[in-house]
């Protein structure tokens, strides 16, 4: 698994501009959103995931 900070850094993020929850998983800081606002509209990717119980069934 990449860490998240490498990921951030391909696309163009600061490390400063991540509020981090670990090694693998971020926030996006509201001064980025206002640093980028006047660029054109991207693509919204959305990712989940499901953790699986004792039993075996996943659970959101």
């Amino acid at each position: 698994m990449k860490l998240i900070t490498d990921a951030a850094r391909q696309a163009g993020i600061a490390e400063e501009d991540l509020e981090l929850y670990g090694k693998y998983k971020a926030k996006l800081s509201r001064d980025l959103w206002e640093k980028v606002a006047d660029r054109p509209d991207g693509k919204l990717v959305l990712v989940t995931a499901m953790n699986p119980n004792p039993a075996g069934a996943g659970k959101p």
